[in-house]
């Protein structure tokens, strides 16, 4: 499992031609990034990011399970190679559906947070089954606060919404019929491209209070309080 996801990284991220051809052809995502999350909270000199693999993303370490392109540490988040109070930041996006102790995650991540410094966790909440390495669980905005912890939670919302629901499962429902591997792939294409223009749909469902009901992935931006004097 371990060789397939390692695997799954490099192509993310292969200068080899072959691949690249591949990512450029690939459909676009079915998503669009809810424009009104925040994402100006500060960076620090030290920040982490847990679950990066396949990315370098700047200023931050790059923390993840074994060693693969972009990865600084590699180690399990459930237990945090790093000492207290030491990030100004934290990314946890897309990792603790994956994870079987998603609390202790949650602690460890209080536990490295500096005073003063911000998380940020995302979760899918509708969304496909997928196994990288494991598949555990989803989350709703009141059970990710129930982990919050001592945390104070500074905003929450839904990353992406119900129209990139509806596309990722109308894609894993027809790919469901096809036994031939090449088949599947044929028909990701195909209707990846042909669906992605509805993903606009979200920038107005977005808006509306119900768009939960049925949203793709939540986040919430948490702060660790300074200490009292």
């Amino acid at each position: 499992m371990h060789g397939r996801i390692r695997e799954l990284y490099e192509q993310r991220t292969s200068l080899d031609w072959r691949r690249r051809i591949w990512r450029v052809i690939q459909p676009p995502p079915p998503f669009l990034a809810n424009p009104h999350e925040p994402t100006g909270f500060p960076l620090g000199r030290w920040n982490l990011y847990i679950g990066g693999a396949g990315r370098r993303p700047d200023g931050y370490v790059n923390l993840d399970l074994f060693p693969a392109p972009g990865v600084n540490v590699a180690a399990n988040a459930e237990h945090l190679p790093f000492p207290p109070d030491l990030f100004a930041r934290v990314e946890c996006d897309a990792v603790l559906e994956h994870a079987r102790w998603p609390e202790q995650i949650m602690r460890e991540i209080e536990r490295v947070l500096a005073p003063g410094g911000y998380a940020h966790i995302v979760t899918p909440f509708c969304h496909p089954f997928h196994a990288y390495p494991e598949d555990y669980r989803r989350f709703t905005l009141d059970g990710l606060k129930l982990m919050a912890g001592h945390l104070e939670v500074v905003d929450e919302g839904w990353r992406t919404g119900p129209t990139a629901t509806m596309i990722l499962f109308a894609l894993e429902y027809f790919k469901l019929w096809l036994p031939w591997r090449a088949w599947r792939i044929g028909v990701h294409f195909l209707l990846g491209w042909m669906l992605a223009p509805f993903r606009y749909l979200d920038r107005l469902l977005m808006r509306t209070p119900r768009a939960g009901q049925i949203g793709n992935n939540c986040y919430l931006w948490l702060r660790k309080t300074e200490p009292r004097a």
